[in-house]
């Protein structure tokens, strides 16, 4: 029976299945069809892309840091030779450190207090003792989140002023006419000349002993803002200008009101410079903070690094050029923020 069926089956082949499966040769085997390939998985290729995009840019970044270990030993300055890579780590190491041990401290002084007060209570004293706030110097992170506090508020300012601002001059050529030679002349002043008219202005302004935000504060805000609120401006502006005049006549057909031409023809159209401009704000913004905190000794970034400057010591340094690190991340990091919301705005706001 084995044998019949086998005839059979030898019968019903066609001339393309003997073409595609020759008969063995004599003293040969029969080579085994080939197996599929496994098509390979789409993660596995997106990583393979991520790694090829990475490779270049951390050789760069490892060639840069070889060439300041290798370079930093021969460069002598008046507080010892340059500081290498290792040395600036350590002391960013330990300024966390000293952070740390702050806050130990605060925990205790506080601890300590509630003690106290418990105690008075106990006594006989209702009230108990009078609660004093902590007074310990500020750390280098204390400073990093006074400094983004500063640029965060001048900032948001800075975009409330410019925006509408810009709309209006985009829509209107004869308030772009009459506000473009302002601009022109205001937005190459340098932050060192805004921060002693600012100074004056606002010392004379808060005069009380306990106001609702710092003196400091408020005055490097408000140089952040008169600084960086140009390209906003400039780029809104722009944007608003070259929106297709297709749009606008559709808008006047439908008889919107300005609030709906506005929301739905207007800010939708002009989205991408509005983020361009304000990504160039921040970054301008963060710049000018860390150069008036340094002047005018204000809280901040700015503030550490003038302080080590001024300190001298052996370890001032590789401070400072920790400190410029650090900078230059926070700058960083700030754009890509800017850039993620541009990204889910403009998902968001579509005509």
């Amino acid at each position: 029976m084995a044998t019949l069926f086998a005839d059979i089956d030898e019968t019903e082949q066609t001339g393309a299945d003997r073409q595609a499966a020759p008969a063995a040769q004599p003293g040969t085997a029969a080579k085994a069809p080939p197996k599929p390939e496994k098509a390979p998985h789409p993660l596995a290729g997106k990583i393979a892309d991520y790694a090829k995009e990475l490779i270049w840019p951390v050789i760069g970044i490892l060639a840069f840091v070889g060439l300041w270990a290798a370079l930093a030993p021969q460069v002598d300055t008046s507080l010892g030779s340059l500081p290498g890579p290792v040395e600036v780590a350590e002391q960013g190491v330990a300024l966390y450190d000293e952070w740390s041990a702050a806050k130990d401290a605060e925990a205790e002084f506080y601890a300590a207090q509630d003690a106290r007060n418990e105690a008075a209570i106990a006594a006989g004293n209702p009230g108990g003792v009078r609660d004093f706030e902590y007074a310990g110097p500020p750390t280098f992170l204390d400073q990093i989140v006074t400094s983004l506090e500063t640029v965060a508020l001048g900032f948001i300012l800075a975009t409330i002023v410019a925006v509408p601002i810009g709309l209006v001059c985009g829509l209107s050529r004869r308030v772009n006419a009459a506000i473009n030679p302002l601009v022109q002349i205001m937005k190459p002043v340098s932050p060192l000349a805004w921060l002693p008219i600012v100074t004056m202005v606002i010392s004379a302004m808060i005069s009380s002993a306990d106001p609702l935000l710092p003196k400091a504060f408020v005055i490097s805000a408000l140089v952040v803002m008169l600084c960086s609120l140009w390209p906003t401006l400039i780029n809104t502006a722009v944007g608003t200008a070259s929106i297709d005049k297709d749009l606008l006549n559709v808008g006047r057909v439908l008889k919107l009101g300005w609030f709906a031409k506005l929301t739905r023809l207007v800010l939708p159209s002009s989205l991408p410079y509005i983020f361009t401009g304000m990504r160039l704000s921040l970054g301008v913004g963060w710049m000018v903070l860390i150069a008036a905190e340094m002047l005018a000794q204000n809280p901040g970034l700015g503030k550490f690094v003038w302080d080590e400057f001024q300190n001298g010591s052996s370890q001032s340094l590789a401070r400072i050029m920790f400190a410029v690190i650090v900078i230059g991340f926070i700058g960083f990091a700030l754009d890509r923020i800017m850039m993620g919301l541009q990204s889910l705005a403009s998902k968001n706001h579509q005509i």
